[in-house]
């Protein structure tokens, strides 16, 4: 089974990945369109693509870009993930000391949200047994879906193809 790509280091990622570099107009004075500093990152496999432009630094446009990208997979992109694997050691070292910690920030992220809407498709959908097999309440699984709205909105457009109230 192949690993889901949000959970990849950057260098993995990248590898997967085509970059280039643009320029871009806006705000950003004299500097701004001089060279390009803007990061488009494209999953080859899936054809997801994110964008950064919004620092005159062209490797701090990529990092953002590439989180971007982690969060768009890990919504988009679901993987089968074997029970025996779940929860993640990223997810237990998170979860380890009472309830699910993490902010919308931090670089864990994408891979904890990927690995909770794996386990939600594979329950289609109901938060109760994939909370239950992620260690976790189905209210802090809906919380950490509610940190990224398209997420939210995933799972809420499935829940409705199936017949299932929204989640709010």
């Amino acid at each position: 089974m192949a690993s889901h790509p949000a959970d990849l280091s950057d260098e993995e990622l990248l590898r997967e990945c085509d970059q280039r570099f643009d320029r871009r107009s806006g705000p950003g004075g004299q500097h701004r369109n001089k060279v390009e500093t803007a990061a488009i990152v494209t999953h080859r496999r899936t054809g997801i693509t994110a964008e950064a432009n919004e620092r005159r630094s062209q490797s701090t446009n990529r990092t953002q870009a590439l989180f971007r990208l982690r969060l768009r997979l890990a919504t988009e992109l679901r993987v089968e993930r074997p029970r025996e694997s779940v929860p993640s050691l990223a997810w237990r070292e998170r979860i380890r000391n009472g309830p699910l910690r993490v902010s919308r920030q931090h670089p864990d992220f994408p891979r904890l949200l990927a690995e909770a809407l794996d386990l939600l498709a594979q329950n289609d959908f109901h938060p109760a047994l994939a909370a239950s097999e992620l260690q976790c309440s189905p209210s802090q699984l809906i919380r950490l879906c509610r940190l990224y709205p398209p997420a939210l909105r995933h799972v809420n457009d499935e829940r409705v193809t199936r017949g299932l109230h929204i989640l709010r």
